[in-house]
């Protein structure tokens, strides 16, 4: 007896100590989100998410209880359910009916729960999960995954998670990759006394409990996979509306850290200016009926949607506006509506999502402004391996390039890809591809569309249907392969002669402008090559306006130097 008694007292110190970053360790099968989906999962449709959340900072841990719709395509006798092992599985209930504990098993992060009956094609079945544990500790959020459990200056608990990378199964029984979304979910957020916990989508409700903790109640549709969020902390709020041009009214909040009203109202006066930039360009914001929200959050940031997480400390910056705030609120349109399909396609959010704040920069203040932000980013493209390489894949086959990931590339070189895009096909069609893209149609208003899945093959048929012409050599020589193509230069007395030379030797008829002094000529670049006469001894500059990505070998030494520097 004395012995439990100990050991019961030696747990709860070890549970009362915060867990180090990165514990408790997480299974590969857990690390992994996206690449190929086992037939079960396949087989179900994912209709609901009520998740019900305790979470216990005594203890740095996590209780929860979801009960999770589901609807047969096929036949199927195996719930499948994505859920990382150190919140251990404590009951399970099909329909209402428990299940005894040798029904289900999740021995490495994947829950297997074996059905009482098979359902059939069309069938619905609810499973309620009760979970909990020490959830695993992100090391550097958000860029590696987890939890973090921080302290406001005052001392009192400051909470977020993050899960783009390692996926839902971090915190919540869910389907971990991109085609995952459920129709609806409902989160049940219950924080200790004097904590608050804005989450996705609207609140439908706060009840105080008996022993004076609060339960959050928000209700979210479609919401991308990582896009749920926990967030908890002892914020104050802003609120306003913003008057959209497409006729609705959409609430706005921030919740940010007390003791910092002046710089969070600063912030705040960002977000209608913003909304007006992506409705001018894009379309409606996606989530108007539910709200526009930022938290304030101990790591960098994330797309969480209609929640998104801002922690750049108010920076300032000479383009005069949050970048971080700006890029995190581009992925309500690029990544919560438009979802890519498979992470082999995520240049469709990071690559807007890169772009767009040179965009708002162009939009702002002009050209130099613009100019200006895209050359910042042009340094910084690696080329070692293609943006896009038509398999479906995992989120770490993208991001790490130990994985044979283009890393930073699907946002830089996506981002100057589109630059370049623009500039061939002009603003007008441009933007009338992004349309397409983001909302599936060219006449998106408040109501008419709903969150989609897109790919890259999708978007250039998009191109297509705009533009009327084949822009494949463009995409094939961008996205499918890593080196940029070559503009050769050839001078011969009164003649300038330009040649294109790409990877794989195809065909690139890249229009390029050429300045002679102070007139600027287009050359068609028809079969990827154009000649020009010009005297021979005028000062000739091949795309003045940086129209064009191609290769720069002074970007290349550059990067080369760095890197010797570093070692």
């Amino acid at each position: 007896m004395i012995a439990s008694i100990l050991a019961l007292a030696a747990a709860l110190q070890s549970a009362a100590t915060p867990p180090a970053k990165g514990t408790p360790p997480i299974t590969e099968q857990t690390q992994k989100s996206g690449g190929m989906r086992p037939a079960e999962q396949l087989a179900v449709t994912f209709d609901s998410a009520d998740l019900q959340f305790e979470v216990l900072p005594e203890t740095y841990s996590l209780n929860g209880i979801a009960t999770l719709g589901f609807t047969a395509k096929s036949p199927v006798s195996r719930l499948l359910i994505d859920l990382d092992k150190n919140l251990p599985v404590t009951a399970v209930s099909i329909d209402g009916t428990a299940l005894n504990a040798g029904s289900w098993s999740n021995p490495d992060g994947q829950l297997v729960i074996r059905l009482p009956r098979r359902l059939a094609k069309g069938q619905r079945v609810s499973a309620k999960i009760t979970y909990g544990g020490v959830p695993h500790v992100a090391v550097n959020a958000p860029w590696d995954d987890g939890v973090v459990w921080s302290k406001t200056p005052e001392g009192k608990t400051w909470f977020a998670t993050t899960a783009e990378g390692y996926g839902c199964d971090l915190f919540w029984p869910c389907m971990d990759f991109p085609e995952g979304e459920p129709t609806v979910v409902t989160l049940h957020i219950t924080v200790p006394k004097g904590l608050k916990a804005p989450s996705n989508g609207k609140l439908i409700g706060m009840d105080t409990l008996p022993d004076g903790r609060t339960r959050w109640n928000w209700r979210a549709k479609r919401t991308n996979t990582y896009a749920i969020a926990l967030n908890v902390g002892p914020y104050e709020e802003i609120s306003g509306t913003y008057k959209s041009r497409f006729g609705n009214t959409i609430p706005m909040y921030y919740w940010y850290l007390p003791g910092e009203k002046a710089q969070a109202e600063k912030l705040f006066a960002e977000f209608a200016p913003t909304l007006d930039f992506f409705e001018a360009l894009v379309g409606p914001y996606p989530f108007g009926d539910e709200k526009v929200g930022v938290v304030e959050t101990p790591h960098k940031g994330m797309e969480h949607q209609t929640i998104n997480a801002y922690g750049n400390g108010y920076a300032k910056a000479i383009e005069g506006f949050d970048w971080l705030f700006q890029h995190e609120f581009t992925h309500e349109w690029f990544a919560n509506q438009l979802t890519a399909a498979n992470w082999d396609d995520y240049w469709l959010h990071e690559g807007y999502g890169a772009y767009m704040q040179p965009a708002y920069g162009r939009w702002r203040e002009g050209e130099a402004r613009y100019a200006a932000m895209m050359q910042s980013q042009r340094g910084t493209i690696m080329n070692k391996v293609p943006i896009v390489r038509g398999k479906i894949i995992s989120e770490e086959e993208v991001y790490e390039a130990s994985k044979g990931g283009p890393g930073q590339d699907i946002y830089v070189k996506g981002s100057w890809m589109l630059h370049t895009l623009r500039n061939l096909i002009g603003d007008t069609a441009f933007w009338d591809v992004t349309r397409l893209a983001v909302y599936g149609r060219a006449d998106p208003k408040p109501g008419n569309f709903e969150p989609r899945f897109g790919s890259t093959k999708e978007y250039e048929g998009f191109v297509r249907q705009v533009t009327g012409k084949d822009y494949g050599w463009f995409f094939d020589v961008y996205l499918r392969q890593a080196a940029l193509p070559e503009l050769v230069e050839t001078r011969s007395g009164n003649k300038l002669a330009l040649s294109w030379k790409v990877p794989d030797g195809g065909a690139f008829p890249m229009p390029v402008e050429v300045q002679v002094g102070d007139r600027i000529e287009k050359l068609a670049m028809t079969g990827g090559r154009g000649t020009l006469e010009v005297p021979a001894d005028a000062h000739v500059v091949i795309d003045p306006w940086a129209r064009v990505l191609k290769r720069s070998t002074a970007v290349e030494e550059l990067q080369a130097w760095n890197a010797s520097r570093k070692k």
